[in-house]
Order: structure tokens, then sequence, then C-alpha cells
């Protein structure tokens, strides 16, 4: 296990499996993880192990199995594995209403400045008092959210943004099917750029693969409507991160809410200095960290190693895009 999980899923594997535990909870460097693995059936793994070709190449022959602890696995090379006799399998599902409810609060922190105005009284010590013109902030309802990727996470958050009077719209690679369009209200565009142009706020739950790698591009940033804002709790990668600080430092966007952010050389500097001045809200990675998700994750990920180990399917495997599609 390349990090520490909730204490009860800990106990249960140890009871289970012979478990080797990395105690610093820090993450492995590509050799430390190598040597680590020693004599492993299977690898538990998280979003913080870069699990590259090279790395997989140099895994020991006595793993077969990588449970993924995560719903998100492109830190993994699937076809590298698969190619290597692999087995990866991920933890979806579980994450998806804590998920929903993080991309709803940021949605709503947004708009109506709710970190710039918590921070206020700490700041100061005191306040003057109330004033018709002091931290407006913009209206919620009426306006139109854009989702882009409309499976489980955004189904969730179409519901919760039309209680709060939110017009549905959505692009997605397979239109949903009528009821739930229907029940949601919701308008499919099959065109991303035309979606764009028309929405208030934009909300990202779409899995990173090659086609949606930068899936909001420069010239896409550059499409959304003047004033807009954008929600992002999936993946740092679908954005092209120093287009959309361009587009809020030059005040073409409102602001963005990320949850995920590019930070493999430390959190752009400029992105940090758009915070400071509370025109982005940034938060740690924290969609999918409530203890019971992560208790969730973890039962998944012991499901998934029982049926391996015991000569079944895991419920939960991964597969490369190519045959995942076929």
């Amino acid at each position: 296990m390349t990090r520490r999980l909730p204490e009860p899923i800990e106990q249960r594997m140890a009871t289970l499996f012979d478990v080797r535990l990395n105690p610093g909870d820090t993450p492995y460097s590509s050799q430390a993880l190598v040597d680590a693995l020693d004599g492993c059936d299977v690898l538990v793994s998280s979003i913080t192990d870069r699990l590259d070709a090279e790395l997989i190449a140099a895994i020991p022959k006595s793993v077969r199995l990588i449970a993924q602890f995560g719903n998100g696995f492109d830190n993994v090379d699937i076809e590298a594995a698969y190619a290597a006799g692999l087995t990866v399998t991920n933890t979806p599902s579980v994450l998806t209403e804590d998920t929903a409810d993080m991309a709803m609060m940021l949605m709503l922190a947004l708009p109506r400045r709710l970190v710039e105005g918590a921070q206020v009284l700490p700041a100061a010590g005191t306040w003057p008092g109330w004033s018709p013109t002091w931290m407006l902030g913009r209206r919620l309802r009426g306006k139109a959210l854009g989702i882009v990727g409309m499976g489980r996470i955004g189904s969730a958050v179409a519901a919760r943004a039309r209680t709060f009077g939110l017009g549905i719209h959505y692009y997605s690679r397979n239109r949903r099917p009528p009821q739930l369009e229907d029940r949601l209200e919701a308008t499919f565009h099959e065109n991303l750029d035309e979606m764009l142009g028309t929405v208030d706020i934009v909300s990202l739950h779409t899995p990173l693969t090659r086609d949606t790698h930068h899936i909001l591009s420069r010239e896409r940033i550059g499409r959304m409507k003047p004033g807009a804002f954008l929600v992002n709790v999936s993946r740092p990668e679908l954005i092209d991160e120093e287009a959309l600080v361009d587009a809020i430092s030059d005040g073409q966007l409102a602001g963005a809410a990320l949850d995920v952010f590019e930070n493999r050389n430390g959190i752009s500097s400029r992105l940090l200095e758009l915070a400071r001045q509370h025109r982005i809200v940034l938060t740690a990675h924290m969609a999918s960290a409530t203890l019971e998700a992560r208790i969730e994750m973890g039962e998944t990920v012991i499901v998934n190693i029982r049926a391996f180990v015991d000569g079944h399917q895991p419920p939960h495997r991964v597969l490369p895009e190519t045959r995942a599609r076929a």
C-alpha cells in the first residue's frame, strides 16, 4: 500500500492479507516503489503514484494486480500494464455524491464571494457594519450551467443545480436518455464550442483521456461567455491552465473554482496570486475528502483484490481505451 488509508480499512486489509504499509505516507520515488514491491502480489496505488511504462516494466514479476485507490487512474499507463499482463482496477461510483456536493459548494461560493467574505472579519478583527454596496456577488438562480461530461457525477451535479434554479445544458460523448433529460430539463449540445458561448458557468466532469486532454484549450476558453465562471473538480489536465489564468487576469472570465490544478512542478505562482486577489477559489483536492467516501473506496479496493486472488474477474477492472470501447 503506497499511502496510508483510513484505519478501519488498514485493519481489515491486515486481517485478510499480508500487508506492507508506507508508514511515512509520502509518495514513493520510482525506485523506492519498485524496491518495496519485491515479493508482493498486489500494488495498492493512488493518484500520487506515477506508474508509467518504464516503471511498469521494472515492477517485479510477482505483482499481478494494480488496485488503484481512487476513481481516476490517469497516473497509470493502462496500455503498458495490459501489455505486461497486469490487471488494473479502480474504485468508481463511491465518490459520486461527495464530488457532486463539492462541485455545488464551489458553484455557490464562487459568484457569492464566500471565501473572500469569510476572511474579512478574522483578518480585520473588526467590521464597520452592513452597507448596501458591500461584497456584492452574483445571483445563481436563472443562470445557465454547462456541464462537460454527463456521467454519474455530472448528472448528480445537474440534479443539485436544478434545485438552485440553474438551467442545465450539457455536452457529452453520448447523449443521455430522454427520461434523464426530461427530469433535469437538460439541453444537449452536440458542439462544445457552441455550448461554451451560451452558458454562465462551466463545470467539468469528464475523465482524462487522449480526447479530453486540454478539452478547454486556449481557443475554447476564448469562446466562453464574457464574465462566465469555471468549476473543475475532475482532472487538472482538462484545462490549459496558463490560458485560464490569462483569461481571468484579462477580465474575460469572472473567475474559477478549482479543486484540482497542475502541481507537478509546484502550484503556479500566477494561480496563487489570483487566489490571493480573491479572483479564483482554490481547494486542495477535497472533492472526495469525506471519511465515508475514503472508507467506501478502501472497501472497493478490498473487493477487487479478494475477487482477483480468488480467481474471479474483479468487478472494477480498467481496460485500455480501445478495448474498453470494443
